[in-house]
């Protein structure tokens, strides 16, 4: 079974890059997958989360997978 592990201070960096870009690459795709995934994140990580996510749905936040 593959075990996925989140980087300390992944989703606050994630948080401060989608701020300046407005957009998600492919690696924080990967980081809010391991986020989700992660039973151990604390309850403002889970919101911010959350936030980033419904900022998507909304197309507030578009997601950008070619380099």
């Amino acid at each position: 079974m593959l075990e996925v592990n989140l980087l300390p201070g992944a989703i606050n960096e994630i948080m401060a890059s989608v701020a300046k870009s407005s957009h998600l690459t492919k690696s924080d795709c990967y980081g809010l997958m391991a986020a989700i995934l992660d039973e151990s994140i604390t309850e403002e990580e889970r919101l911010c989360v959350d936030r980033l996510l419904r900022f998507v749905i909304r197309g507030k936040i578009r997601i950008k997978f070619e380099t």
